[in-house]
């Protein structure tokens, strides 16, 4: 017995734990810990998820708005409220130095008229002041007769849904023409995601790539503001296409669209305006992230 346990002492640690490994481990029927064999597992896992394509198809389309240009026309309650802190103001203000260069000549004609005047100082200011307050008055109430402010409202503009001059007051949403499957439908500007990009980069591919247009946005974000998504018909659908997520991003224009061609399949409408031009479905995604400014 003494024999066997001097040889086991004898042996060094490495020896003792090899020989664990071939008896103890072997025997119960595990099996040993390779590196080699993990990294073969995993590059199974990457090979299985990149061949596991999702059957919806990724879309990204941007909401390209113009904002207002002049402001929106005031409410009565509005004008009512107006009218009242004007009159407060100019209850609780001071004169200012026109009003009181006109009180200063009004009482100085006074004096002239009244005889009431020392000769040498009035005929000193008179000489100073060759214009009067009066005559000023009466050159800004000429040039005021003369000029023409730019009109407001421009019915025949307003009318042309193609152009992105018209109801300057309100903001305007663009929508775009676009084939989806066997019909034509107004949508807003969208196109298929790729491989390599990102979503936002995917919208601005799809508002460049706009036939006949150069439009100068600025978006507001690298997310999405919302998506919409729908099935495809049952008798369409396969396996590998089930149908289409569309994720949204916003952007401004930041300058004057181009003109836009007679024949160009593009609208600028108000919000009000949508409903003859979208589906209902479509339109319900689309105005929750509208302001209507």
């Amino acid at each position: 017995m003494a024999a066997p346990c001097r040889r086991m002492a004898g042996r060094s640690l490495s020896q003792f734990l090899s020989c664990f490994s071939r008896t103890s481990v072997g025997n119960t029927g595990f099996r040993q810990f390779s590196n080699t064999s993990v990294c073969r597992e995993s590059r199974k896992t990457e090979n299985v998820t990149e061949s596991a394509r999702s059957p919806w198809t990724v879309m990204a389309a941007v909401c390209l708005q113009r904002l207002p240009v002049i402001t929106a026309d005031c409410s009565p309650m509005e004008q009512q409220f107006g009218q009242m802190i004007n009159q407060m103001e100019l209850e609780k203000s001071v004169l200012t130095d026109h009003e009181l260069r006109l009180q200063e000549e009004a009482e100085r004609l006074r004096r002239l008229q009244a005889g009431e005047y020392d000769s040498d100082e009035e005929d000193n200011q008179m000489k100073q002041e060759i214009i009067l307050a009066q005559d000023l008055e009466d050159l800004w109430e000429q040039k005021l007769k003369n000029f023409q402010p730019a009109q407001r409202v421009n019915a025949d503009v307003d009318k042309d849904l193609t152009s992105a001059e018209r109801c300057l007051a309100d903001t305007l949403l663009l929508l775009a023409e676009q084939q989806v499957g066997g019909e034509k439908l107004w949508l807003l500007p969208q196109t298929q995601w790729q491989d390599g990009e990102t979503l936002r980069q995917t919208a601005e591919r799809a508002l460049h790539s706009l036939p006949a247009a150069d439009f100068k946005a600025t978006f507001l974000g690298n997310a999405p503001c919302g998506v919409y998504k729908y099935k495809l018909p049952r008798a369409a659908r396969t396996e590998s296409s089930v149908g289409t997520k569309v994720f949204f991003f916003k952007a401004v224009l930041s300058d004057g669209a181009p003109p836009a061609a007679p024949d160009a399949p593009f609208l600028w409408l108000k919000k009000g305006e949508l409903q003859g031009f979208l589906k209902p479905a479509y339109k319900t995604k689309v105005e929750r992230f509208i302001l209507g400014l």
